[in-house]
């Protein structure tokens, strides 16, 4: 995660990237909570089969 931080950052400005940084780690935390698993960084292609929610109307 390190690494992509620092690559955003050299492609944008500090500020982005730091905000990026805070969205992708709150998404992390959010999908260990829903899924009541610890967070263990995978490859995409070992993802978690889960069931998708529909959206509120």
């Amino acid at each position: 995660m390190r690494q992509w931080a620092l690559a955003l950052q050299a492609r944008s400005n500090h500020n982005k990237a730091t905000c990026a940084l805070a969205n992708k780690v709150a998404r992390i935390c959010f999908a260990a909570l829903r899924d009541q698993q610890p967070f263990v960084s995978v490859q995409p292609h070992h993802k978690l089969a889960r069931q998708a929610y529909p959206m509120p109307a």
